[in-house]
């Protein structure tokens, strides 16, 4: 499976003088780091075997049709090139920089995708698709080191509102677990009691008066998002 981008033949090839719509996607997922073992961001990238920037890694993506929606696209696009279906995806931003593609307007509407670290074991790797770690990265094609930089300052500035961390987890977690998923987005440490503390007055999660099954000692409690908490989500974030 090869990004569409890498497949179908560009509008220069097809003698196009126009702007030419693309669609990408940053996936974002939670993984150990090979060194630490402590969990970090990772994205997975297709590797391009036409030029411009052949051999060059790249955001799954592709041409937009003119008969498909833009959500479609993208979600299209990334279940062609890693077999995942994110039940998180979101438009991020439009880039469209002239000089973005060599010889050809390329405007290219970006999406944002979040998924679990057990779906993303699931993703389709080989010599053209990899994962990652978001935060040290080669030079990619296109504008894509930008664009992922986007992504991910967009990303932690969001990430304290759960509607965003819950995306990395379950239906349920522990209030552990959600301060993992923090810490691993903004890369630092939270303290533990502080958290707890924050999370419960936010109002954004709520009890399910459930414990962790199987566990020795103290059983940690179970929590959900309330749905209800995004009716307060501030504005978005703008460049």
């Amino acid at each position: 499976m090869l990004d569409h981008h890498l497949t179908e033949q560009s509008p220069l090839e097809r003698g196009s003088t126009q702007a030419t719509l693309a669609v990408s996607t940053v996936i974002f997922a939670l993984r150990p780091d090979d060194e630490s073992r402590l969990m970090t961001l990772w994205l997975p990238l297709v590797r391009r075997t036409r030029d411009p920037f052949l051999g060059l890694w790249a955001l799954p993506g592709g041409w937009l049709p003119a008969d498909e929606e833009l959500a479609s696209a993208a979600a299209r696009t990334l279940r062609e090139t890693t077999d995942l279906s994110p039940r998180y995806l979101e438009q991020l931003y439009t880039f469209g920089d002239i000089d973005r593609s060599p010889g050809v307007r390329v405007v290219s509407v970006v999406y944002w995708a979040l998924v679990r670290s057990e779906v993303a074991e699931r993703a389709s790797v080989g010599e053209n698709v990899r994962w990652f770690a978001a935060d040290s990265l080669p030079l990619l094609a296109f504008d894509h080191n930008r664009v992922v930089e986007y992504a991910l300052w967009r990303l932690r500035t969001k990430v304290e509102y759960a509607r965003i961390a819950h995306a990395f987890l379950g239906d349920t977690f522990t209030l552990a677990q959600l301060r993992e998923v923090h810490e691993a987005v903004l890369q630092k440490a939270l303290d533990p009691a502080n958290f707890r503390r924050s999370m419960e007055a936010s109002g954004s999660v709520i009890s399910t008066n459930q414990h962790v099954a199987g566990a020795r000692h103290r059983p940690a409690r179970l929590y959900r998002y309330d749905e209800r908490a995004a009716e307060h989500d501030p504005p978005e974030p703008t460049l």
